[in-house]
């Protein structure tokens, strides 16, 4: 089904890289989600009220709140389209996720509200009374909201939207609080205790947890989660496929929105090289990688010495050494300066992002790595900066 709606409103759907394809994509998502959603939140509203039901009634408004968050999707994605401008170069992206944030803040309030409504039920219980055509309805809902929840995780998948898939996760949520609205209608066909009430403060909270988690998910792009591991591991692949590149490292990538990322990255070379063969080089795989990952990819050389048998032999034990402290990834710009018998080994050492350690503590680590040094190479000494790598998760 959510194939044959694709292939039928979305023209020329296969070419999601596409921005104007992209973007029918998200209107297609959000005009759906209204459409099913006006009808059932209208049909849910009309059960609760006949049944005097505050949880079947919770879940309606629910509902009702999810056709917002369409429409918020849908006004989200075009102002997300509009071209870069001289305030941003980089286009309005990240709108998206901030249409995201705001359709997450409305389902919180929502179960605030919620859960207000089912405290007072809780003190001031009112009878219900089970019908069996409501219950089917219900169950008919639970049903329309997992398709639902399965076609906007197919379309935000296919089209990489954080704010699509956002909607899938609430409207698997939907699904849970729905069936829980169902159960309650159902047991009340078989006991007098005010078990609404207290179905309709576990449908709020399990709302109250949907927004928190809507929340940390669409706050995390704007506020710089770290890159993508299969991105950044085709993009070192493919860089160090190219002639003369012998390594890359401090690469960083910024996120400005679905299909606008930003990747920078150093690429070691041999010092002797033509600047020109090693310019054009460069220039093409900036180029062709850039199309082919569809980023804006810039690429920083690093010249280093690959024909001295000193810094060679160098390196090869600085990199036994450094096995005895596995706080460090890898080193690079590794170079030897100084005349004579006493040198400096300059280099930078690479540690995980998420190891945080204060000047004190990376001092402790360099002087470590010296007195491990010395004890073969006594004339030598480390001059070594202390390196992160934000690709790393």
């Amino acid at each position: 089904m959510s194939e044959f709606l694709i292939s039928h409103f979305v023209k020329d759907y296969k070419n999601t890289k596409n921005k104007k394809v992209r973007e029918s994509y998200g209107y297609l998502g959000g005009i759906v989600g209204i459409i099913l959603n006006v009808i059932l939140s209208a049909t849910k509203i009309t059960i609760g009220l006949l049944l005097n039901s505050i949880a079947i009634t919770a879940d309606g408004i629910n509902n009702l709140s999810d056709v917002a968050s369409s429409v918020i999707t849908i006004v989200g994605f075009k102002l997300s389209s509009k071209p870069a401008d001289k305030e941003h170069p980089f286009g309005h992206g990240r709108i998206e996720y901030l249409s995201g944030l705001v359709v997450s803040f409305m389902v919180l309030l929502v179960g605030f509200q919620f859960i207000k409504s089912s405290f007072e039920r809780i003190l001031h219980p009112t009878a219900i009374t089970f019908e069996f055509v409501p219950f089917i309805f219900l169950l008919l809902s639970i049903g329309a909201k997992l398709w639902l929840a399965k076609f906007n995780k197919f379309v935000g998948k296919s089209i990489n939207s954080s704010s699509l898939q956002a909607s899938s996760f609430d409207a698997f949520g939907d699904v849970i609080t729905s069936s829980c609205v169902a159960l309650s209608l159902l047991l009340s066909k078989y006991t007098t205790l005010p078990l609404d009430g207290y179905i309709g403060v576990l449908v709020s909270l399990f709302i109250l947890y949907s927004g928190y988690s809507l929340v940390k998910e669409t706050l995390n792009p704007l506020l710089g989660e770290a890159p993508d591991p299969e991105l950044v591991e085709e993009l070192i692949t493919k860089i160090l496929s190219y002639d003369h590149v012998s390594a890359v490292h401090d690469l960083v990538v910024h996120n400005y929105g679905p299909g606008r990322v930003m990747a920078s990255i150093h690429a070691e070379v041999p010092r002797d090289i033509s600047i020109t063969k090693i310019h054009e080089i460069i220039d093409t795989a900036e180029k062709e990688i850039s199309k082919s990952l569809n980023i804006f990819l810039v690429i920083h050389i690093d010249p280093v010495n690959t024909d001295d048998k000193e810094v060679a032999a160098t390196k090869a034990y600085m990199l036994e050494v450094l096995k005895q402290f596995p706080i460090v990834k890898s080193i690079h710009d590794f170079r030897i300066i100084g005349e004579g018998e006493n040198k400096n080994i300059i280099f930078d050492a690479v540690i995980d992002s998420s190891i945080h350690l204060n000047s004190e503590k990376e001092e402790q680590l360099i002087k470590a790595i010296n007195t491990e040094l010395k004890k073969v190479h006594a004339n030598y000494t480390a001059m070594i900066t202390i390196d992160r790598d934000f690709s790393m998760s």
